[in-house]
């Protein structure tokens, strides 16, 4: 099984960034753990702050791979082109949010990847990236 988690701008600054929101726990920590737990799974792992960089990535591995585990960030709320990036491809895709976004400000409420998901996990800090490997099992 290949699996992509695939983040979005300022998640590159996990661990640094708004710990009481997002944790002290940087993500390649994080994504180091998340290897060692699911061994028998081939688990990649792709950021970029870069709109374009993650529409190309999603074409890249959405005909090949088993599955996308999603955090566009504030992309979420502002990109159609990311939400028809998922739409067109066929690999399916989790959407994941380490906050809570219905807790947070109102223009976080809305999500143009939601609705071509596979599946929603919001709000349970690093945890959900976990969450959304099991859906894939």
């Amino acid at each position: 099984m290949k699996l992509l988690i695939l983040n979005g701008p300022n998640l590159n600054l996990l661990g640094k960034r708004e710990p009481e929101t997002y944790g002290n726990t940087s993500f390649s920590d994080y994504f180091k753990s998340l290897e060692e737990k699911y061994s028998n799974i081939e688990l990649s792992f792709f950021q970029s702050n870069i709109e374009g960089e993650i529409i190309d990535k999603l074409h890249e591995v959405g005909f090949s791979y088993d599955g996308i585990i999603l955090n566009a960030g504030a992309y979420t709320h502002t990109s159609i082109g990311i939400g028809d990036a998922v739409k067109g491809i066929e690999t399916p895709t989790i959407e994941v949010h380490i906050s809570n976004v219905y807790n947070r400000e109102e223009y976080r409420h809305y999500s143009y990847i939601s609705k071509n998901a596979a599946g929603i996990i919001v709000g349970f800090g690093l945890k959900g990236y976990d969450l959304a490997i099991q859906s894939f099992l």
